[in-house]
């Protein structure tokens, strides 16, 4: 008798309870948050700053997830923006505060 035949029948016996060797993962409906970058901006906005998050959707046909993070972001700094072609726009300089409140929303930021 090795010892495989010894625990299978500890479990059966019930005096050991039996673990599955692969743990259950719940599967994520939601898709996996991208990569973000977060640069200062002053082109073609007439001197203005702004602070723009790129890296939501290369190709710009969904801006459902671009639009509720600058939803929220522009919610908690009290500030305008817009979002257009995957990336958000955020008014005025506000980089390290917008790569703090992403990180709490859940992104990884650059």
């Amino acid at each position: 008798m090795d010892w495989k035949d010894i625990l299978a029948a500890k479990v059966a016996a019930g005096e050991l309870e039996r673990e599955d060797s692969t743990p259950e993962t719940a599967p994520s409906s939601a898709p996996a948050k991208p990569v973000l970058s977060v640069t200062i901006d002053r082109k073609g906005r007439k001197g203005k700053t702004a602070t723009i998050v790129y890296g939501f959707d290369p190709d710009g046909r969904d801006d459902a997830l671009a639009e509720e993070a600058a939803r929220q972001l522009k919610r908690t700094l009290s500030t305008g923006g817009s979002v257009r072609g995957g990336e958000i726009l955020i008014q005025g300089e506000r980089l390290e505060d917008v790569k703090a409140q992403l990180v709490k929303m859940g992104y990884k930021v650059k």
